[in-house]
């Protein structure tokens, strides 16, 4: 239950201070007056909410202006970068964002969303949501579309779902990073990865097994690939294992497993680049002031953030956005954590070439 709304005066100042605008303005949103900008109107309703007070009977028609965001944990901090720059546009449209962060063994995003019903939201955004879980009934998704909620899904595409899809090219983000490596002389490149369930990583694993033949000749990726959690104990856990079968580069599926990918180097005594090149994926928030600064495959989280905001205000609208998923090209960014294959391995790779 919303508290009990304090004396005018108190209620009045609070939500100017919160909303960064003059009681009087509070005043003129509160009873449905014109005069106001929808800047400073929205401000005020976000105050309402953050405050825990209940909007007037008037103004509770209004809330299309909510709109739900869902991401993962916040560990992987391109998480949060997803969530800052899709917060930030559903703000400058005019929309409220309510933030709903998962975290093992709380709230499940099921739980988030008939919470965000409960809200009376005008539309969802899913990132790396179940829908990018191969393994998961997409039913969720049915039942909300059959109800007539706009969602937009972001990183991972689910075949049927009646809904607008952006996600980042990861057959092309393996292709930039393996061109990359074999233009350094690297030929024992291997691929440290998620679990094969969710579709970036299956993706990204056909793409590695695709370059692996075209410019290497191997026809089997087997035992090139370990698959284990986008987390950095899972890069490490991953990199030991393909350094123990000679690999002289990996490339890893998140930002996290290459830090864990490093760390597994220098556990065993071997310097990035000069004796293992890594690379990574996301290019998140501070990963260039890693040591090394890590290389990795920047997704395109602004042009992405855009792509699906305006995919859901378009839905909101009655408008419906494309349904054919929108691939966003991702970048390289080299930095120091890749550099040529080692002598040894290069004489090596000579002698005996790798089949």
């Amino acid at each position: 239950m919303s508290p009990t709304l304090p004396p005018v005066r108190t209620r009045l100042t609070d939500l100017a201070e919160q909303a960064g605008v003059s009681t009087a303005t509070v005043s003129r949103v509160l009873n449905g007056k014109h005069g106001v900008s929808a800047q400073a109107r929205q401000s005020v309703l976000a105050a309402l909410d953050v405050l825990g007070y209940e909007r007037p009977e008037k103004l509770r028609t209004r809330s299309a202006g909510l709109v739900g965001l869902v991401v993962p944990e916040l560990a992987n901090p391109v998480f949060p970068a997803f969530a800052q720059v899709i917060e930030s546009m559903l703000t400058e449209r005019g929309y409220t964002p309510l933030l709903c962060t998962q975290s093992p063994g709380g709230t499940t995003e099921d739980q988030y969303v008939e919470m965000l019903l409960e809200h009376g939201v005008a539309g969802i955004i899913f990132v790396s949501g179940l829908h990018a879980d191969s393994s998961a009934s997409k039913d969720r998704y049915h039942r909300l579309r059959s109800r007539g909620m706009p969602v937009v899904l972001v990183n991972g595409f689910a075949e049927g779902v009646d809904a607008p899809f952006v996600s980042t090219d990861d057959e092309a983000a393996l292709e930039l990073a393996f061109r990359h490596l074999v233009s350094l002389g690297h030929r024992r490149i291997g691929l440290a990865i998620g679990p094969e369930r969710f579709v970036p990583a299956r993706r990204k694993r056909e793409a590695f097994a695709t370059q692996l033949e075209r410019h290497l000749g191997v026809t089997d990726a087997e035992e090139h690939v370990v698959s284990t959690l986008f987390t950095v104990e899972g890069g490490q856990a991953a990199a030991l294992e393909l350094i123990a079968s000679d690999h002289t580069a990996i490339v890893c599926g998140s930002d996290m497993m290459a830090l864990g990918a490093i760390r597994a180097a220098r556990s065993r005594g071997l310097q990035v680049p000069d004796d293992l090149s890594v690379v990574g994926f996301d290019d998140s928030p501070l990963i260039a002031f890693t040591d090394p600064p890590l290389t990795t495959v920047r997704q395109p989280v602004l042009a992405m953030g855009h792509a699906a905001v305006s995919a859901l205000v378009a839905e909101i609208n009655d408008v419906p956005a494309s349904r054919i998923e929108l691939k966003f090209h991702p970048e390289l960014i080299v930095r120091g954590s890749t550099g040529a294959a080692p002598v040894p391995a290069l004489a090596n790779a000579a002698a005996h070439p790798l089949s």
